[in-house]
């Protein structure tokens, strides 16, 4: 049984850091894209970021360009998402996402294990 499981979230101020984790579990994770994708209170869930299952191949959404870094350690079998510069509107659910296809993909019905989210909320 595939698990993923997201921690890191939290409530930071406008300009902060956070840092959030995705432990995944049953299945093969070094083969095994990674997105993340958000959900804010009455949107519709959107990506955030993607990663390949080498690492060397990562995706960005415009909003997020410059300010988040995603990564992986396929070691631990976790993946992550480093968020600077944080603002008002990155307020939402975070949720990891994997899949075993061969490249970064932004679209969230191309995931096909998800896990149950991290709330993530910047103050101004």
């Amino acid at each position: 049984q595939v698990q993923l499981v997201e921690s890191g979230g939290g409530m930071v101020q406008a300009g902060g850091s956070l840092r959030l984790s995705c432990a995944a579990s049953g299945l093969t994770f070094n083969l095994a894209a990674l997105g993340w994708f958000r959900q804010a209170p009455g949107k519709e869930r959107a990506f955030v970021a993607a990663i390949s299952w080498s690492g060397v191949a990562t995706r960005y959404a415009d909003s997020v360009k410059g300010r988040f870094t995603i990564s992986r350690d396929n070691a631990k079998n976790t993946g992550y998402l480093q968020m600077d510069s944080l603002e008002p509107e990155d307020t939402a659910v975070y949720y990891c996402a994997a899949n075993y296809r061969s490249s970064t993909r932004a679209v969230a019905n191309e995931y096909d294990y998800w896990g149950q989210g991290t709330q993530v909320t910047v103050s101004s």
